[in-house]
C-alpha cells in the first residue's frame, strides 16, 4: 500500500490512500506514526467510521488517556471526549468580540500545558459540522523556532517561561483583548468549572521534543505570563517584556498556521508536543459535534514554580 502525502497550506500534510476501517498492518502503522512525528499535523478526509474505530486508530500513536472531567466523556466510550455545542452550557462559553457573540473561541494553546505534562497528541473527528465558522487552527512551533534568527535562538534557549492558569481571558497578558467582552456567566474561578487551583508552571522557552529531538518554541498565548528570572540571561524587565511581545507576534505569523474548515468525515491528528491550536468559535445556537481521542503524554516538560 502506497500512502499519498500532500502538503496542507503552510504546515502539516493530508494523508490518503487507505481505509481506516480495514486492519492496519504493523508496517503501515509505523509509516503513519513517522508521518505524524515528521509533520506534526495530519489530516485524513472522508473516513466513515464509528467511535470504536476512532479509538482503535488513535491507539496506533500511543496509549490513550481519559479527559480529566468525566462529564465530557462518552458513557459508552470513556476514551472519547465529546465537543458539543450544548444550548444549556453555551452561556458559560459565550463572549463578545467586536460586538459579535461567539461560543468556545480559544486563543493559541497546547492542551494541558498548565499542568507541566501536556498530552502527546489528539485526534479530532467531525461528526456534525458547523454551517458557519467553527474552524480549528493549528500552528507549527518547531517551524516557528527554525525561523528565528541565530541571535534570538541563542538568547531564547537560555530562558524559561511561566504560565499562569486563569479562567478570565481578559486577565491573560498576551492574548488580544481588543473588542472583547466576557459574558456575565463567564467563570471567574477554576472551581466553577470543576478545575482545581493549578500552580504556576515553568517551561524552557525552547523545548526539545522527547521523541524527534526537534527544537520547539514553547510560546503560546493562552495563560502566558512572563519569563522566569530573565536577568540570568542578562535581560532587564523591559527587555524581557519586549522580547516576549516579539515572540508572541512571531508565533502569530500566518506562515506557521493551517486553519481547517471541517466537513463530515474529516479527522485531524496533531502532535501536542510540537503544535499549538486554536478555535474560531461559532455563533450561539450553531449545531456542532466533534469526537476527540487523546494520546497520553508520558513526559514531564514543565515544572511547578517554587516561590523564592
Amino acid at each position: 500500500m502506497v500512502l499519498n502525502v500532500t502538503p496542507l497550506e503552510n504546515v502539516g500534510v493530508e494523508v490518503s490512500g487507505f481505509d481506516i476501517n480495514q486492519p492496519v498492518p504493523d508496517d503501515l502503522a509505523r509509516e503513519l506514526r513517522q508521518i505524524w512525528l515528521e509533520h506534526g499535523i495530519v489530516l485524513f478526509r472522508d473516513q466513515d467510521i464509528d467511535p470504536q474505530k476512532q479509538i482503535e486508530f488513535s491507539r496506533l500513536f500511543g496509549e490513550l488517556e481519559l479527559h480529566p472531567l468525566a462529564a465530557t466523556q462518552s458513557r459508552e466510550f470513556p476514551e472519547l471526549f465529546e465537543l458539543v455545542n450544548d444550548p444549556e452550557q453555551e452561556k458559560f462559553m459565550v463572549a463578545s468580540y467586536h460586538g459579535e457573540q461567539l461560543v468556545s473561541k480559544l486563543d493559541w494553546h497546547m492542551d494541558l500545558h498548565y499542568t507541566g505534562k501536556p498530552n502527546h497528541g489528539a485526534v479530532l473527528r467531525a461528526v456534525v459540522c458547523a454551517t458557519e465558522g467553527g474552524l480549528t487552527g493549528f500552528g507549527d512551533l518547531a517551524k516557528a523556532y527554525d525561523a528565528l534568527d541565530d541571535e534570538t535562538r541563542a538568547l531564547v534557549e537560555q530562558l524559561e517561561v511561566v504560565y499562569t492558569f486563569t479562567m478570565q481571558r481578559r486577565n491573560m497578558r498576551f492574548v488580544d483583548t481588543e473588542g472583547y467582552e466576557p459574558s456575565p456567566y463567564s467563570p471567574r474561578k477554576p472551581s466553577q468549572m470543576n478545575y482545581p487551583n493549578f500552580p504556576e508552571i515553568v517551561y524552557p522557552a525552547v523545548v526539545t521534543h522527547p521523541v524527534t529531538g526537534r527544537k520547539v518554541l514553547e510560546i503560546v498565548e493562552l495563560m502566558l505570563d512572563r519569563f522566569h528570572l530573565p536577568q540570568r540571561a542578562g535581560l532587564c524587565h523591559d527587555e524581557a517584556m519586549d522580547l516576549m511581545r516579539e515572540l508572541v507576534a512571531h508565533i502569530r505569523k500566518p506562515e506557521f498556521h493551517y486553519f481547517h474548515q471541517w466537513r463530515e468525515g474529516d479527522m485531524v491528528l496533531w502532535d501536542n508536543w510540537r503544535a499549538m491550536h486554536s478555535t474560531t468559535g461559532t455563533r450561539p445556537g450553531t449545531a456542532r459535534r466533534i469526537h476527540r481521542t487523546t494520546i497520553k503524554g508520558d513526559t514531564i516538560l514543565g515544572r511547578e514554580l517554587t516561590p523564592h
